[in-house]
């Protein structure tokens, strides 16, 4: 009989060590941490082959080898770039990010192999995704559909040891106690706004809820949180970033988030399946609602377009659909504008992010490889430069580490606050007027110059642009005035329709957000409004 050793194992076994140079590292960042998961996954393999050698080889090895060889490590390069831009230097800080990345990495790692199970994917990254794996190798051992229960169960149990190899990696990390409280409770977060971004998209699909509101609410929890908000987040603070510039950079964050999923969702229709990995066209296949196909659908209804809208109604769910019948797709989207109108709008949030990153106290040299990478990960051409920054005071990042639950949270979450339903916008994209829930999705707000030095800079990430605010970048109030026309949205106010015109983005009273509070943690008082090359997609989870 196979036994294990119950033994308790020696500190340095729990949490292996491993030295990183902040310098040597920023050469090659995928590199340096693929090095950690090589010195992580070899641990947790040889832990798993002592707790059984079939489990291992049917699952572990599975788990470490796909997360091994996965994509170009975005969201952990973001959580090192923004580390080195808020100054953080030292060998300690260095090695918390690169174990923070790699339980990403991890997480990653469990979202798609779920993802493929629930999407009913063959392939991923050009190869059999891991349920078709399993289900492969068992095929001559019993019934198609006993093996394909198969397949699926033990993806969903790989998926899970994902999630808790990731959840020790992160537990197991040497920090601060300050610093410890506010990463564990981000990583906390962005597992829940994970799981509830994919609820939203399955839920979807079944009830086949395609309004742009829904579309952008999803999109903001599945995507431009845990893509690129959160990593960034988790950097800054890792970095005992002040406050401010830890909101600049999840402002900048939200918006490139909302970019980088519209660029995915161009790139399932129009994009090449050589460099994605998947079929074409797999959203419309499984009928997801994206933004894309949303916005097409609302044109196509508000000019009485009946065969737009018969294209889309025959194409969404149609697993059989043929490359002639993705063409008809294809043709709809350009037809109606709404694929020209989802690029402009990735541009202008682009630029929206980009001006946060410039307004943040940030290390010069390492805030333009931050700029850079935020560029890259939205799909646009890197720039070897970046406008000159406004004069700011203090060294990169520098100032009091949140300790407060409450400002973790108005500034991070989005558990209800951060995605109000009292937002109505009118002319979004065209002459459909549309109700817009999800006032902290950017692009679902009309800013005046949003894309000129004119636009005023919202730099609180919980939703302060659906509040009438004091003076963002001056005493006037922001006037909006509609992305794509002159219209004028009505602002309603956030969760709370009494909500007054504000003189501060917090302003906790306003916002319903469950669970603002740390135990044990001190309140802290609103702080002031600053004043101021890669290639190939990169894969989305869900």
């Amino acid at each position: 009989m196979h036994t294990v050793d119950a033994a308790v194992p020696a500190i340095d076994a729990v949490v292996p060590a491993i030295d990183a140079d902040a310098h040597t590292v920023d050469v090659d960042v995928p590199a340096a941490v693929g090095r950690m998961l090589d010195h992580v996954l070899d641990d947790r393999l040889a832990r798993a082959r002592a707790a059984d050698p079939l489990f291992a080889k049917d699952l572990a090895e599975r788990v470490a080898r796909f997360t091994r060889e996965g994509g170009k490590r975005t969201r952990a390069r973001l959580v090192w770039w923004s580390l080195r831009a808020c100054g953080a230097s030292d060998p300690a800080s260095a090695v918390a990010a690169l174990r923070i990345g790699a339980a990403l990495e991890l997480l990653q790692t469990c979202a798609l192999v779920h993802d493929d199970v629930m999407d009913g994917a063959a392939l991923r990254r050009g190869r059999p995704a891991l349920h078709a794996d399993v289900r492969a190798q068992y095929a001559d051992h019993a019934p198609p559909a006993r093996v394909d229960r198969l397949g699926e169960s033990a993806a969903i149990l790989a998926g899970d040891l994902a999630l808790a190899w990731a959840d020790d990696l992160v537990a197991e990390t040497a920090l601060p106690a300050r610093t410890a409280t506010v990463v564990r409770r981000l990583w906390s977060d962005m597992r829940t706004e994970m799981v509830a971004g994919q609820y939203l998209d399955v839920q979807g699909q079944t009830t086949k809820a395609r309004s742009l509101p829904r579309t952008l609410r999803a999109a903001c929890l599945k995507s431009a949180l845990y893509s690129v908000e959160r990593p960034l987040a988790l950097g800054a603070a890792l970095a005992g970033a002040d406050d401010t510039t830890l909101r600049a950079l999840c402002s900048a964050g939200r918006r490139v988030g909302m970019a980088f999923q519209l660029r995915d969702d161009l790139n399932d229709v129009f994009g090449d399946p050589a460099r994605t990995g998947k079929p074409a066209g797999g959203d419309i296949r499984e009928g997801k609602a994206t933004y894309v196909t949303a916005l097409a659908r609302a044109r196509a209804e508000a000019t009485a377009d009946h065969r737009a809208l018969a294209v889309l109604d025959r194409a969404s769910g149609g697993a059989e659909l043929t490359p002639d019948g993705l063409d008809e797709v294809r043709e709809v989207l350009v037809v109606t504008g709404a694929r020209a109108a989802v690029e402009a709008r990735i541009a202008r949030l682009v630029a929206q992010g980009l001006r946060h990153v410039d307004r943040a106290r940030l290390e010069p040299e390492s805030g333009l490889r931050l700029r850079s990478l935020l560029r890259s990960v939205a799909g646009e051409p890197p720039h070897t430069t970046a406008p000159p920054l406004r004069p700011a005071p203090g060294p990169a990042g520098t100032g009091p580490l949140i300790t407060s639950g409450a400002d973790v949270t108005r500034s991070l979450a989005v558990s209800g606050a951060d995605v109000p339903e009292a937002l109505a916008v009118s002319g979004v994209d065209g002459p459909e007027a549309r109700a817009i829930h999800g006032a902290d999705v950017p692009e679902a707000l009309a800013m005046s110059g949003a894309d000129g030095p004119e636009a005023p800079t919202f730099t609180g990430v919980d939703v302060p642009e659906a509040l009438a605010m004091s003076g963002p970048d001056g005493p006037e109030a922001p006037t909006f005035t509609g992305p794509d026309g002159p219209e004028a949205p009505t602002i309603t106010g956030v969760d709370v329709p009494e909500a007054p015109t504000t003189h501060g983005v917090d302003v906790p009273e306003a916002l319903a957000m469950p669970g603002a509070g740390l135990p044990g943690a001190p309140a802290l008082s609103a702080p002031a409004l600053p004043q101021t090359p890669d290639t190939g997609p990169e894969e989305t989870a869900r």
